[in-house]
């Protein structure tokens, strides 16, 4: 039942493109005077949105599952990479010898 109701997103991806398209030739045969058209542009920019959406987390997850596997022996270092300003800045004596206010941070 939970797959029914949570459908992945190559799914969601040709659903909704689908839909965009049957929108987009509803727009070009029907008439184009009054409200209707352009509620029926603004679904298809969201259902195109939504299927943007969908393949680039398609692409991601693939790419973690890719990243998962290619690390297989390497050792899990955590979400947080520290670069060298992270670091310059966490270093006490750095942030004391800064001119400026004595116990006052700046990113100037």
């Amino acid at each position: 039942m939970g797959r029914i109701l949570r459908p992945d997103a190559r799914t969601v991806a040709v659903v909704a493109s689908l839909a965009a398209i049957a929108v987009l030739v509803v727009l070009v045969v029907g008439d184009s005077s009054g409200v209707l058209p352009v509620v029926l542009a603004l679904l298809a920019v969201l259902l195109a949105t939504i299927a943007g959406t969908a393949v680039s987390a398609m692409r991601d997850r693939n790419g973690r599952q890719e990243d998962d596997n290619a690390g297989a022996g390497q050792p899990d270092l955590g979400t947080s990479v520290l670069d060298a300003d992270t670091l310059d800045a966490l270093d006490s004596a750095a942030v004391r010898s800064r001119p400026g206010e004595p116990g006052r941070v700046s990113d100037r």
